[in-house]
């Protein structure tokens, strides 16, 4: 096998996703700590925001869920921006 064979490439991210593979990304207790937010307002915040990867069991019967998320840096600004101009007067 060449080399070329055994090098990984990942698949181009169509143009409107905002997350790219190889972007930092967050747990909800590191964005809890920089906001000082508990870690699960900060779930609650992002849990249905797009360009997050929630990563879940299948549920088994009688038991409770697992979920992990995991926040791109990018998806971070976006919603950090847009609560901050919540809360602005306008002119």
């Amino acid at each position: 096998m060449s080399a070329a064979a055994h090098q990984q490439s990942f698949p181009a991210a169509p143009s409107d996703q905002s997350a790219s593979v190889l972007e930092r990304c967050f747990s909800p207790e590191q964005i809890a700590e920089l906001w000082a937010l508990s870690p699960d307002t900060v779930r609650r915040i992002f849990e249905h925001e797009s360009g997050v990867l929630v990563i879940e069991r299948p549920r088994i019967r009688g038991k409770r869920r697992y979920r992990t998320l995991r926040i791109p840096e990018s998806v971070a600004q976006r919603v950090y921006h847009r609560l901050s101009l919540k809360g602005r007067p306008t002119c």
